[in-house]
């Protein structure tokens, strides 16, 4: 573990035990340092359980009461970021239901940009910043899990209605999702325009466009949607059960995936 640093302000000074019925408040105490650390400093490569504690003020024992580690702390201290998301998303995609399931996944896409782009902050610490080591079979309860899960839903619905898929549906929502994040990347690190603000929806109805038949019916015209050994992968890293997940789900090809 990296030793702790000391914040801008310095520990915060210690605390007694929490009393009887006061733990959750401890835990959302635990929760806002962690969120002060990361946003102090842009990353998790100095964060550790000691260094919660000192600027909570209380035993690195006292986070283990509430947290098993540092994955968990983390996670939890991001998850209603992920949660703020998901519920833009479904929002919008609930708003476009009279418009079909076609509209409904593009409103999805569309508030995904908007929400990166509004919070760049929040978004690099979700999506940009390298976090901690896991399992293969452990990554399936990421608290990221709401947001494919969204695009799933969506394409799903767009097969129901008959429009033509370029590709299975796990493939295809985890290809909309990394180009989608691969836009927002590029303008949070090159781009300080405002007139992003329009390219990145369009440059969303692109992606849908070449992974959706423009209507219903239009299968024959696109390349099968055949489940292959791609989408089987996506769909094991996706299980619903965490311990579904067999161990070399993601590959041993590719460690990078298997240690996020």
């Amino acid at each position: 573990m990296v030793k702790a640093e000391p914040t801008s302000g310095g520990a915060r000074a210690g605390r007694g035990r929490s009393p009887r019925g006061q733990g959750e408040q401890l835990r959302r105490d635990i929760l806002a340092a962690v969120n002060r650390l990361l946003a102090e400093w842009g990353g998790i490569e100095k964060l550790t359980v000691r260094a919660v504690a000192a600027e909570v003020g209380v035993s690195a024992p006292s986070i283990y009461l509430h947290f098993t580690d540092k994955t968990e702390l983390l996670w939890a201290a991001l998850d209603d970021k992920y949660e703020d998301l998901a519920a833009r998303m479904t929002a919008d995609d609930a708003e476009a239901a009279a418009r079909g399931a076609r509209e409904r996944l593009r409103a999805q896409a569309h508030a995904y940009c908007r929400f990166g782009l509004a919070n760049p902050g929040h978004y690099r610490l979700m999506f940009e910043v390298r976090q901690t080591e896991v399992d293969a079979a452990r990554i399936a309860g990421h608290p990221t899990r709401r947001v494919p899960d969204g695009f799933r839903g969506a394409f799903h619905r767009c097969r129901e209605e008959g429009y033509g898929l370029a590709m299975p549906v796990e493939q295809a929502a985890h290809t909309l999702w990394a180009g989608l994040h691969g836009n927002l990347a590029l303008a949070h690190s090159l781009f300080d325009d405002s007139s992003l603000n329009t390219l990145l929806p369009d440059l969303a109805d692109g992606l849908l466009d070449a992974l959706v038949s423009a209507a219903p019916g239009a299968e024959r015209s696109w390349p099968s949607a055949t489940e292959n050994s791609v989408s089987r992968r996506i769909r094991n890293i996706a299980a619903l059960d965490p311990g579904s997940a067999p161990a070399n789900a993601l590959g041993t090809d590719i460690p990078e995936l298997r240690e996020r």
